[in-house]
């Protein structure tokens, strides 16, 4: 691993941190609150986007276990289709939780560094497609959780989670599923980049050891 990749982990999980305790404060003392802002997928991958590249940079610099590879890879697609979803569908709606500049952070800034982090650090063993599948299970519990608390509430985070718009639950199913598509076929390709970057830096390694092994062997 890159030697400044540790700290520079830690530095974005630190900024990102108080980014989202900025709009936390905003939404605690606007009226919004707290739960609710806490109740935005955007905020949640954040959230973990900020635990996962905080752990990550303290094992780099402690020699700690890394984060698992399939744990990193769930995170990013949440990130990545959160970026995604904002800049193709919910641009336009108005977002009373998020501060401008924060806004650009976690819909626009956390994608793209996240993705960086697993271009240069790719995962360390081939991600399978279970694993893929496995990635999903995030944004279904959300779901479920967005629409039980929306029921109880009488607030949905995002409008296609509002069954009293036009089309209800049938329109919510169509959106999920179509979601649910965009999160294998994002995730699948991910996850053959990363096994893809790893595989080259495998074979880099291994050109590299046997050079050292022949140049041993004709110094020996």
């Amino acid at each position: 691993m890159h030697s400044w990749l540790a700290p520079a982990r830690l530095a974005v999980a630190a900024f990102l941190v108080v980014a989202l305790c900025f709009s936390g404060y905003h939404a605690a003392t606007d009226g919004s609150g707290v739960v609710n802002f806490l109740s935005y997928f955007t905020t949640l991958a954040n959230l973990a986007g900020a635990a996962v590249l905080g752990y990550g940079g303290w094992a780099g610099l402690t020699g700690r276990r890394p984060v698992p590879d399939a744990v990193r890879g769930a995170v990013l697609l949440s990130l990545v289709v959160t970026g995604l979803a904002y800049g193709t569908l919910l641009a336009t709606y108005p977002a009373p939780l998020v501060i401008p500049w924060v806004d650009d952070v976690v819909h626009r800034v956390m994608p793209l560094l996240a993705l960086a982090d697993w271009l240069v650090d790719p995962p360390a063993r081939p991600v399978r497609a279970r694993t893929v599948l496995g990635w999903l299970g995030f944004p279904l519990l959300y779901v479920a959780y967005a629409l039980l608390r929306g029921h109880a509430a009488g607030w949905y985070p995002y409008p296609f989670l509002d069954p009293a718009r036009h089309g209800g639950y049938r329109r919510i199913a169509g959106a999920c599923f179509l979601l649910a598509v965009a999160f294998l076929l994002l995730g699948a390709a991910l996850a053959a980049v990363g096994n893809a970057l790893a595989a080259h830096r495998d074979a880099r390694r291994g050109v590299a050891s046997n050079g050292r092994h022949a140049r041993a062997r004709a110094t020996g």
